[in-house]
């Protein structure tokens, strides 16, 4: 049996990461692998609801903290863990950076309560002791904030974040530049003010360098 593979797509609201992830998941069907997609918050009944709730209602910051990590215990338990020890590709839109960029640099939360929170949800039944489960890739869709704005203006209905104001989305950005120079060797940095051929090229190419893609 294959080796599960746990890839995570990261970046602003505005950056086009979700357009990727269909396109990737494709490719590796292509090629024989069973592909498991699915997002953060959500991925499993409970952990949508809990989405619901965080993305609209009104919470302090420590709330919406719990609530982004009870969803994601329940999607590692229910989707993300059995996937990989079935040998499925994981692509999963959002993961913990997202809780560290938006509640931690763009909230301004607790770090290290955050960290301590990621210690406990991450710590699942096979790891070995003190492990954690982290995805093996992380593309970064790095787009600077003013042009994910002008992306988002009028696009839809924008939930509490994506209302956020400008200064919002550069604490975010640097929230996830620090998650990369912490754990360089996870992420793949994609410059995303690229067009759309040019972005894809470089996620193709990413995962060609690790050597799992032909």
């Amino acid at each position: 049996m294959k080796q599960g593979l746990f890839i995570s797509f990261e970046g602003i609201d505005g950056a086009g990461k979700s357009s990727h992830v269909e396109r990737l998941a494709e490719m590796f069907r292509s090629q024989g692998r069973a592909v498991t997609v699915t997002r953060e918050p959500g991925g499993t009944p409970l952990a949508e609801q809990l989405r619901t709730l965080a993305l609209n209602e009104a919470m302090d910051a420590l709330t919406e903290a719990l609530l982004m990590f009870a969803a994601r215990r329940d999607h590692l338990l229910q989707v993300i863990e059995p996937a990989l020890a079935s040998g499925d590709v994981v692509l999963c839109d959002r993961f913990t950076d997202a809780t560290f960029a938006y509640q931690g640099h763009g909230r301004g939360f607790d770090l290290e309560v955050l960290a301590a929170l990621e210690r406990w949800v991450q710590s699942v039944p096979g790891l070995p002791t003190g492990a954690l489960r982290q995805p093996q890739l992380t593309l970064w869709f790095d787009l600077p904030p003013e042009i994910a704005a002008q992306r988002l203006a009028g696009a839809r209905l924008p939930d509490k974040f994506e209302s956020q104001p400008l200064p919002f989305f550069q604490r975010v950005a640097a929230g996830y530049a620090a998650r990369l120079a912490a754990d360089p060797s996870r992420f793949a940095r994609i410059q995303a003010d690229q067009p759309r051929e040019m972005v894809w090229d470089a996620v193709h190419n990413a995962l060609r360098a690790r050597g799992w893609l032909r």
